[in-house]
């Protein structure tokens, strides 16, 4: 069984930062991607950052510049540094695991002000 732990929403103002932090533990041999995905209220799912076990990362055209993915393998942590906040950065964040399957934080919520 695989747990996300994720830790660090909250409310803020816009022009503000926020720092989220997801920790996988379980039965973990080898993490294909790490990342985040977001849902606003009355949207659908979306990808913010995504960081691979190849090196690459991905990242919405909305948060590039802003936010940066960093992953600690040996912890199995990943950190969403989410800088000059907007409030259409609003959210619930998802932790996103990938081993053998998908797997899912229950979520943080973040809020941004204006």
């Amino acid at each position: 069984q695989v747990q996300l732990v994720e830790s660090g929403g909250g409310l803020v103002q816009a022009g503000e930062s926020l720092r989220l932090s997801c920790v996988a533990s379980g039965r973990i041999f080898r993490i294909d991607a790490m990342g985040w995905y977001r849902q606003a209220p009355g949207k659908q799912r979306e990808l913010v950052a995504l960081a691979t076990s190849s090196g690459t990362t991905n990242y919405a055209d909305s948060v590039k510049g802003r936010f940066t993915i960093s992953r600690d393998n040996a912890k199995n942590t990943a950190v969403l540094q989410m800088n000059s906040l907007k409030p259409e950065d609003t959210a619930v964040y998802y932790c996103y695991l990938r081993v053998t399957r998908p797997y899912w934080g229950q979520g943080t919520q973040v809020t941004v002000s204006s």
